[in-house]
Protein backbone atom coordinates (compact mmCIF):
# COMPACT_ATOMS: atom_id res chain seq x y z
CA UNK A 1 0.00 0.00 0.00
CA UNK A 2 1.11 3.35 -0.80
CA UNK A 3 0.15 6.50 0.70
CA UNK A 4 -1.40 9.19 -1.52
CA UNK A 5 1.28 12.02 -2.58
CA UNK A 6 4.41 9.78 -1.33
CA UNK A 7 6.57 8.09 -4.07
CA UNK A 8 7.92 4.51 -3.84
CA UNK A 9 11.11 2.83 -5.60
CA UNK A 10 10.44 -0.43 -7.31
CA UNK A 11 12.56 -3.06 -7.40
CA UNK A 12 14.13 -3.79 -10.59
CA UNK A 13 13.11 -7.11 -10.72
CA UNK A 14 9.43 -6.21 -10.48
CA UNK A 15 9.74 -4.37 -14.06
CA UNK A 16 11.15 -5.13 -17.49
CA UNK A 17 14.73 -4.48 -17.66
CA UNK A 18 14.41 -2.35 -20.92
CA UNK A 19 13.26 0.83 -19.03
CA UNK A 20 13.87 2.32 -15.25
CA UNK A 21 10.67 1.76 -13.69
CA UNK A 22 9.49 3.73 -10.52
CA UNK A 23 6.50 3.67 -8.57
CA UNK A 24 4.11 6.87 -8.35
CA UNK A 25 0.89 7.05 -6.02
CA UNK A 26 -1.66 9.60 -7.72
CA UNK A 27 -3.81 11.79 -5.37
CA UNK A 28 -6.26 9.16 -6.01
CA UNK A 29 -4.11 6.49 -4.76
CA UNK A 30 -3.80 4.41 -7.75
CA UNK A 31 -0.21 3.82 -8.76
CA UNK A 32 1.12 4.31 -12.36
CA UNK A 33 4.27 3.10 -14.34
CA UNK A 34 6.54 5.80 -15.29
CA UNK A 35 8.69 4.19 -18.34
CA UNK A 36 11.15 7.42 -18.64
CA UNK A 37 14.82 6.39 -19.43
CA UNK A 38 17.02 8.13 -17.25
CA UNK A 39 20.00 6.58 -17.39
CA UNK A 40 19.66 7.17 -21.22
CA UNK A 41 19.35 10.60 -21.50
CA UNK A 42 21.61 13.23 -21.71
CA UNK A 43 23.71 14.50 -18.81
CA UNK A 44 23.97 18.26 -17.79
CA UNK A 45 27.49 17.96 -18.12
CA UNK A 46 28.79 15.93 -21.37
CA UNK A 47 32.00 14.50 -20.08
CA UNK A 48 32.48 10.67 -21.18
CA UNK A 49 33.47 8.47 -17.91
CA UNK A 50 35.72 5.76 -18.99
CA UNK A 51 34.43 3.47 -14.94
CA UNK A 52 30.75 3.42 -13.99
CA UNK A 53 29.62 0.30 -12.01
CA UNK A 54 29.22 -1.55 -9.18
CA UNK A 55 32.32 -3.24 -6.64
CA UNK A 56 32.56 -5.97 -4.59
CA UNK A 57 29.60 -8.20 -5.54
CA UNK A 58 29.41 -11.29 -3.72
CA UNK A 59 28.53 -14.46 -5.69
CA UNK A 60 29.57 -18.16 -5.13
CA UNK A 61 31.36 -19.67 -8.08
CA UNK A 62 31.97 -23.16 -9.60
CA UNK A 63 35.43 -23.00 -10.32
CA UNK A 64 37.93 -25.16 -11.94
CA UNK A 65 41.08 -25.43 -10.47
CA UNK A 66 43.76 -27.68 -11.92
CA UNK A 67 42.26 -31.14 -12.19
CA UNK A 68 40.07 -29.84 -8.72
CA UNK A 69 36.54 -28.12 -9.21
CA UNK A 70 35.18 -26.62 -6.19
CA UNK A 71 32.49 -24.12 -5.17
CA UNK A 72 33.97 -21.13 -3.78
CA UNK A 73 33.39 -17.73 -2.24
CA UNK A 74 34.65 -14.54 -5.05
CA UNK A 75 34.00 -10.90 -5.13
CA UNK A 76 33.08 -9.42 -8.84
CA UNK A 77 33.56 -6.21 -9.76
CA UNK A 78 32.55 -4.43 -12.76
CA UNK A 79 32.69 -1.12 -14.53
CA UNK A 80 31.60 0.53 -18.37
CA UNK A 81 32.56 2.86 -20.57
CA UNK A 82 30.20 5.90 -19.87
CA UNK A 83 29.24 7.83 -23.52
CA UNK A 84 29.08 11.48 -22.86
CA UNK A 85 25.99 11.76 -23.96
CA UNK A 86 24.35 8.90 -21.45
CA UNK A 87 23.67 10.40 -17.91
CA UNK A 88 24.10 6.97 -16.00
CA UNK A 89 24.15 2.80 -16.20
CA UNK A 90 21.58 0.96 -14.59
CA UNK A 91 22.94 -0.25 -11.55
CA UNK A 92 20.43 -2.38 -10.58
CA UNK A 93 20.93 -4.46 -13.45
CA UNK A 94 24.56 -5.65 -12.70
CA UNK A 95 23.52 -7.91 -9.99
CA UNK A 96 21.38 -9.86 -12.29
CA UNK A 97 23.54 -9.64 -15.15
CA UNK A 98 25.98 -11.99 -12.83
CA UNK A 99 23.56 -14.26 -11.49
CA UNK A 100 21.95 -14.55 -15.33
CA UNK A 101 26.00 -15.43 -16.61
CA UNK A 102 27.10 -17.06 -13.66
CA UNK A 103 23.83 -19.53 -13.75
CA UNK A 104 23.58 -20.10 -17.49
CA UNK A 105 27.44 -21.07 -17.69
CA UNK A 106 28.80 -22.38 -14.26
CA UNK A 107 26.03 -24.56 -12.76
CA UNK A 108 26.89 -27.83 -14.19
CA UNK A 109 29.95 -26.70 -16.16
CA UNK A 110 33.55 -25.21 -13.90
CA UNK A 111 35.34 -22.52 -15.40
CA UNK A 112 38.88 -21.23 -14.64
CA UNK A 113 38.39 -17.88 -13.41
CA UNK A 114 39.24 -15.66 -16.58
CA UNK A 115 37.23 -17.62 -18.52
CA UNK A 116 34.34 -16.69 -16.26
CA UNK A 117 35.32 -12.88 -16.09
CA UNK A 118 35.13 -12.72 -19.89
CA UNK A 119 31.92 -14.32 -20.50
CA UNK A 120 30.59 -11.95 -17.93
CA UNK A 121 31.93 -8.83 -19.82
CA UNK A 122 30.72 -9.81 -22.59
CA UNK A 123 26.96 -10.45 -21.55
CA UNK A 124 27.50 -7.20 -20.09
CA UNK A 125 28.29 -5.60 -23.33
CA UNK A 126 25.96 -7.05 -24.77
CA UNK A 127 22.79 -6.74 -22.30
CA UNK A 128 24.15 -3.20 -21.47
CA UNK A 129 24.34 -1.91 -24.54
CA UNK A 130 28.10 -0.63 -23.40
CA UNK A 131 31.20 0.62 -25.58
CA UNK A 132 33.60 -2.04 -23.35
CA UNK A 133 33.25 -3.10 -19.88
CA UNK A 134 35.48 -4.59 -17.85
CA UNK A 135 35.02 -7.12 -15.10
CA UNK A 136 37.61 -8.63 -12.10
CA UNK A 137 36.92 -11.65 -10.01
CA UNK A 138 38.37 -12.14 -7.04
CA UNK A 139 38.11 -15.71 -5.59
CA UNK A 140 39.45 -17.62 -2.24
CA UNK A 141 40.42 -20.55 -2.83
CA UNK A 142 42.35 -23.47 -0.48
CA UNK A 143 45.13 -24.43 -1.65
CA UNK A 144 46.48 -28.20 -0.52
CA UNK A 145 50.61 -28.67 0.09
CA UNK A 146 52.57 -30.57 2.70
CA UNK A 147 55.24 -28.84 4.80
CA UNK A 148 58.72 -29.02 3.78
CA UNK A 149 60.07 -31.52 5.97
CA UNK A 150 57.38 -33.40 8.32
CA UNK A 151 55.40 -33.81 4.85
CA UNK A 152 52.10 -33.02 7.19
CA UNK A 153 49.50 -32.31 5.03
CA UNK A 154 48.21 -28.45 5.58
CA UNK A 155 46.46 -25.77 3.38
CA UNK A 156 47.54 -22.31 2.43
CA UNK A 157 44.60 -19.63 1.19
CA UNK A 158 45.51 -18.09 -1.92
CA UNK A 159 43.34 -15.51 -4.45
CA UNK A 160 42.73 -16.20 -7.67
CA UNK A 161 41.99 -13.51 -9.89
CA UNK A 162 40.66 -13.51 -13.09
CA UNK A 163 40.25 -9.59 -15.75
CA UNK A 164 38.64 -9.11 -18.14
CA UNK A 165 37.91 -6.83 -20.68
CA UNK A 166 35.45 -7.02 -23.72
CA UNK A 167 33.91 -4.37 -26.63
CA UNK A 168 32.51 -5.21 -29.54
CA UNK A 169 36.04 -5.49 -30.92
CA UNK A 170 37.15 -8.45 -28.88
CA UNK A 171 37.88 -9.55 -25.66
CA UNK A 172 41.26 -9.29 -23.67
CA UNK A 173 42.08 -10.83 -20.30
CA UNK A 174 44.47 -11.30 -17.68
CA UNK A 175 44.74 -14.61 -14.81
CA UNK A 176 46.31 -13.99 -11.64
CA UNK A 177 47.26 -14.79 -8.19
CA UNK A 178 47.82 -13.10 -4.62
CA UNK A 179 50.72 -15.09 -2.17
CA UNK A 180 51.84 -14.69 0.92
CA UNK A 181 55.65 -15.30 1.56
CA UNK A 182 58.57 -13.89 4.19
CA UNK A 183 61.38 -11.02 3.34
CA UNK A 184 64.57 -10.88 4.95
CA UNK A 185 65.83 -7.83 4.86
CA UNK A 186 69.44 -8.06 3.20
CA UNK A 187 69.88 -3.79 4.83
CA UNK A 188 69.93 -5.14 8.20
CA UNK A 189 71.76 -8.26 7.68
CA UNK A 190 74.47 -6.97 5.73
CA UNK A 191 74.60 -4.64 9.61
CA UNK A 192 75.04 -7.76 11.46
CA UNK A 193 77.34 -9.25 9.34
CA UNK A 194 79.91 -6.27 9.55
CA UNK A 195 79.31 -6.41 13.54
CA UNK A 196 79.89 -9.38 13.64
CA UNK A 197 83.06 -10.14 11.92
CA UNK A 198 84.61 -7.37 13.91
CA UNK A 199 83.82 -9.22 16.93
CA UNK A 200 85.38 -12.69 15.94
CA UNK A 201 88.46 -10.69 14.95
CA UNK A 202 88.27 -9.22 17.67
CA UNK A 203 87.97 -12.75 19.29
CA UNK A 204 91.17 -13.91 17.56
CA UNK A 205 89.57 -15.19 14.44
CA UNK A 206 91.61 -14.98 11.17
CA UNK A 207 89.97 -13.52 8.04
CA UNK A 208 89.72 -17.07 6.80
CA UNK A 209 87.64 -18.45 9.69
CA UNK A 210 85.68 -15.46 9.84
CA UNK A 211 84.43 -15.88 5.93
CA UNK A 212 84.07 -19.56 6.69
CA UNK A 213 81.48 -18.75 10.09
CA UNK A 214 79.61 -16.30 8.66
CA UNK A 215 79.13 -18.76 5.64
CA UNK A 216 77.92 -21.56 7.95
CA UNK A 217 75.66 -19.99 10.48
CA UNK A 218 72.65 -17.65 9.06
CA UNK A 219 72.81 -13.94 9.95
CA UNK A 220 70.13 -12.15 12.19
CA UNK A 221 67.78 -9.78 10.31
CA UNK A 222 64.33 -8.15 11.01
CA UNK A 223 61.50 -10.10 8.07
CA UNK A 224 58.03 -9.35 7.19
CA UNK A 225 55.58 -10.71 5.69
CA UNK A 226 54.99 -9.99 1.77
CA UNK A 227 52.19 -10.18 -0.56
CA UNK A 228 52.90 -10.89 -4.11
CA UNK A 229 50.52 -10.21 -6.95
CA UNK A 230 51.22 -11.65 -10.41
CA UNK A 231 48.82 -11.00 -13.37
CA UNK A 232 49.51 -12.56 -16.68
CA UNK A 233 48.04 -11.36 -20.15
CA UNK A 234 47.59 -14.50 -21.86
CA UNK A 235 44.61 -15.93 -23.79
CA UNK A 236 45.85 -19.37 -23.34
CA UNK A 237 44.46 -21.71 -20.75
CA UNK A 238 47.43 -21.37 -18.07
CA UNK A 239 47.22 -22.97 -14.36
CA UNK A 240 46.99 -20.88 -11.34
CA UNK A 241 49.10 -22.79 -8.97
CA UNK A 242 52.02 -22.19 -11.36
CA UNK A 243 52.01 -18.73 -10.88
CA UNK A 244 51.58 -18.97 -7.01
CA UNK A 245 54.77 -21.38 -7.23
CA UNK A 246 56.49 -18.43 -9.21
CA UNK A 247 55.51 -15.52 -6.35
CA UNK A 248 56.20 -17.43 -3.14
CA UNK A 249 59.52 -18.85 -4.51
CA UNK A 250 60.76 -15.39 -5.33
CA UNK A 251 60.64 -14.11 -1.55
CA UNK A 252 62.86 -15.48 0.89
CA UNK A 253 60.87 -18.11 1.91
CA UNK A 254 56.89 -19.26 1.87
CA UNK A 255 54.84 -19.94 4.50
CA UNK A 256 52.88 -22.33 6.46
CA UNK A 257 49.59 -23.18 7.97
CA UNK A 258 51.09 -25.51 9.80
CA UNK A 259 54.76 -25.58 11.34
CA UNK A 260 56.81 -28.48 13.28
CA UNK A 261 59.51 -27.59 15.25
CA UNK A 262 61.76 -29.21 11.92
CA UNK A 263 59.78 -27.45 9.73
CA UNK A 264 59.70 -24.05 11.52
CA UNK A 265 63.82 -24.71 11.20
CA UNK A 266 63.52 -24.81 8.03
CA UNK A 267 61.65 -22.02 6.77
CA UNK A 268 64.07 -19.65 9.15
CA UNK A 269 66.77 -20.65 7.74
CA UNK A 270 66.03 -20.46 4.05
CA UNK A 271 64.48 -17.28 4.93
CA UNK A 272 67.66 -15.66 6.15
CA UNK A 273 69.91 -17.32 4.29
CA UNK A 274 68.37 -15.66 1.01
CA UNK A 275 67.31 -12.02 1.98
CA UNK A 276 65.35 -10.24 -0.62
CA UNK A 277 63.84 -6.58 -1.00
CA UNK A 278 60.76 -6.14 -2.51
CA UNK A 279 62.18 -5.14 -5.40
CA UNK A 280 64.59 -8.02 -5.69
CA UNK A 281 61.51 -10.30 -5.61
CA UNK A 282 59.45 -8.32 -8.25
CA UNK A 283 62.45 -8.66 -10.91
CA UNK A 284 63.09 -12.89 -9.86
CA UNK A 285 59.45 -13.30 -10.49
CA UNK A 286 58.82 -11.50 -13.69
CA UNK A 287 62.06 -13.11 -14.95
CA UNK A 288 61.09 -16.42 -13.24
CA UNK A 289 57.60 -15.95 -15.35
CA UNK A 290 59.05 -15.41 -18.75
CA UNK A 291 61.83 -18.34 -18.09
CA UNK A 292 58.87 -20.85 -17.05
CA UNK A 293 56.20 -20.06 -19.90
CA UNK A 294 56.56 -20.94 -23.06
CA UNK A 295 57.95 -18.81 -26.20
CA UNK A 296 54.67 -16.82 -27.13
CA UNK A 297 52.65 -17.81 -24.80
CA UNK A 298 51.96 -14.10 -23.65
CA UNK A 299 51.33 -13.63 -27.92
CA UNK A 300 47.78 -13.66 -29.18
CA UNK A 301 46.76 -15.47 -32.34
CA UNK A 302 46.44 -11.92 -33.90
CA UNK A 303 50.01 -10.51 -33.23
CA UNK A 304 49.13 -8.98 -29.88
CA UNK A 305 51.82 -9.31 -27.28
CA UNK A 306 50.68 -9.65 -23.80
CA UNK A 307 52.25 -8.98 -20.47
CA UNK A 308 52.83 -9.75 -16.93
CA UNK A 309 52.46 -7.00 -13.89
CA UNK A 310 53.85 -7.63 -10.66
CA UNK A 311 52.47 -6.18 -7.06
CA UNK A 312 54.84 -6.71 -3.99
CA UNK A 313 53.46 -4.96 -1.21
CA UNK A 314 55.25 -5.80 2.42
CA UNK A 315 55.18 -3.88 5.88
CA UNK A 316 57.54 -1.45 4.29
CA UNK A 317 56.26 -0.65 1.29
CA UNK A 318 54.81 -1.41 -2.24
CA UNK A 319 56.48 -2.03 -5.46
CA UNK A 320 54.92 -2.67 -8.65
CA UNK A 321 56.84 -3.41 -12.18
CA UNK A 322 54.46 -3.93 -15.42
Amino acid sequence: MVASGVRKSCTAREVSRANDVSCEAGMDGDAKLVTHDLQASEPEVQLGLSRAGVKGIAKAIHLRWGRFEQVVSAEIDCTVDLAASQKGVHMSRFPELFEEAIDRVVIGEALVIEALAQHIAQHIVERQRALRAEVRIRAQYPLQRRTPVTKLATQEMVALIGIAAASETGVRRLVGVEATGINACPCAQGLVRDKATERLLEAGFDGDDVERILELVPLATHNQRGRGTLYVGTERQLNAERLVDIVESSMSSPVYELLKRPDELFVVEHAHLQPRFVEDSVRVALATTLERLPPGFMSSGHGRRHLACLVFTSQTGTCLRP
